[in-house]
């Protein structure tokens, strides 16, 4: 019975709050270490020994490093970061467009042959169609001309 029992009632109030204070900012300081280290690779203004002597004086004075990159580069932290969002915004962009994409030439080719067996397209304009859809450059074209040509 010499044995204390301590329960939770025993952890005064002001000692969570300060507990949790202090987990919470040692929590941040490491997105806000990570999110500088993260900034010096992503900055392609640096030059190859610069990212060095900043990862350096990051990670060797890590307090000392951070505040200072914070003062010295704070400000174009943001326009990177969000250059990086739009980069990555227009490449999943691009490739959804490319993997979405609309129909295969051989689906235009098989429509501009509708069209012409329709009597809608002239021989001439169904061949000038063809070498549009055949082409690198033309492949929206036929659409355009089937739908003008249908209304």
């Amino acid at each position: 019975m010499g044995t204390q029992t301590y329960l939770a009632y025993d952890y005064p109030l002001l000692s969570m709050f300060w507990t949790m204070l202090w987990f919470f900012l040692w929590i941040m300081w490491f997105i806000l270490l990570f999110r500088i280290i993260g900034d010096i690779f992503r900055d392609d203004t640096l030059s190859g020994w610069g990212k060095t002597g900043w990862l350096v004086f990051v990670i060797v004075l890590p307090f000392l490093g951070v505040f200072v990159y914070v003062i010295a580069r704070g400000k174009t932290m943001g326009h990177r970061e969000i250059t990086h969002a739009r980069k990555q915004q227009e490449a999943f962009d691009a490739y959804v467009r490319e993997t979405a994409g609309g129909p295969s030439r051989a689906d235009e080719l098989n429509r501009l042959s509708e069209i012409r067996a329709r009597g809608d397209i002239s021989d001439e304009e169904f061949q000038r169609a063809k070498e549009l859809v055949l082409s690198e450059h033309g492949a929206s074209a036929p659409r355009d001309r089937g739908a003008a040509s249908r209304h």
